[in-house]
């Protein structure tokens, strides 16, 4: 699934796109994506413009000028396309080409966003896990989808003391608990294993361990906070990890999966200097998890 930085640069990449644009037409495919879509969807976007695209944890915010915003989260096999009206299909540009691979079969385009730019953006969804939905703006607040999420990492008020008091007396793993979109929001499995391995801490380690009996931090969650923030700014600036060919709006592409150190690497070498260590996969809640027995403690 797409994780924090990969929706943030889908966010980028549909911005030339539909900000400032409006829906001349709105196609919808199929409505039974993770939910159905509402009756009147199509009647709700088409005429209206973009105001803006924001990103909240893992979902995409389409700020419209009728006061509603466009939900949508693009599930385990979602990617958006995005090509000029009057070019072939086969011509399309994605801000979404997998790491790990993504369908472009057209049989696959559940919703289609025709934008008076002159863009049509579609939305692919092979499993049919992406959602879209739209809300007011005056009870996003409450909004079910948003209203249970954690902080963002990347904020100036998520700190070393607000993880350490979301993970107080928890007895579940570190690993576990960061995946939990209540603790903090936006982080998947792979910067998860990425951050974990740059502040030494193991994947195994009970998540209460970052905290004092009263949840004051401690320097690992020092160390945490610090790993999170950092492999989430580089994954951004080289345009995502599970992006294959993702492509910026500059062109360049996203390369962030070139600079994994444990993930999908099982049996090489650690590469901290003087470890020794071999990165090694274990099964944790159904996911995998990859790191280094030796540094990570």
């Amino acid at each position: 699934m797409p994780e924090l930085p990969e929706v943030e640069t889908v966010r980028r990449g549909l911005e030339p796109a539909m900000e400032g644009s409006r829906f001349i037409k709105v196609e919808v495919h199929r409505g039974d994506l993770r939910w159905p879509l509402a009756k009147d969807f199509r009647q709700r976007l088409e005429g209206k413009t973009v105001n803006g695209i924001g990103r909240r944890a893992k979902y995409l915010l389409v700020d419209l000028s009728s006061d509603d915003v466009l939900l949508m989260h693009l599930g385990m096999s979602g990617s958006f396309n995005v090509f000029d009206g009057q070019a072939h299909r086969d011509k399309r540009e994605s801000p979404g080409n997998y790491y790990h691979e993504r369908s472009q079969h057209v049989a696959h385009d559940h919703v289609v966003f025709h934008m008076s730019s002159g863009a049509v953006v579609t939305f692919n969804d092979p499993r049919r896990f992406g959602s879209m939905k739209i809300v007011p703006r005056k009870n996003l607040e409450a909004e079910p989808l948003l209203n249970r999420l954690g902080p963002e990492p990347l904020d100036n008020e998520f700190d070393a003391a607000m993880l350490a008091h979301a993970c107080k007396g928890k007895k579940t793993s570190l690993k576990a608990a960061l995946l939990d979109q209540r603790v903090v929001a936006g982080l998947g499995n792979i910067y998860v294993c990425e951050a974990l391995y740059r502040a030494r801490l193991s994947p195994k380690r009970q998540a209460s361990t970052i905290a004092s009996r009263s949840g004051a931090p401690s320097e690992r969650a020092e160390r945490l906070v610090e790993s999170i923030k950092a492999v989430l700014q580089q994954a951004i600036r080289d345009g995502g990890s599970t992006l294959r060919n993702h492509r910026l709006t500059d062109g360049e592409l996203g390369m962030f999966q070139h600079h994994f150190r444990v993930y999908d690497r099982e049996g090489e070498k650690c590469p901290t200097p003087g470890c020794g260590g071999i990165v090694k996969r274990i099964v944790q809640s159904g996911r995998s998890t990859f790191y280094c027995p030796s540094c990570q403690e």
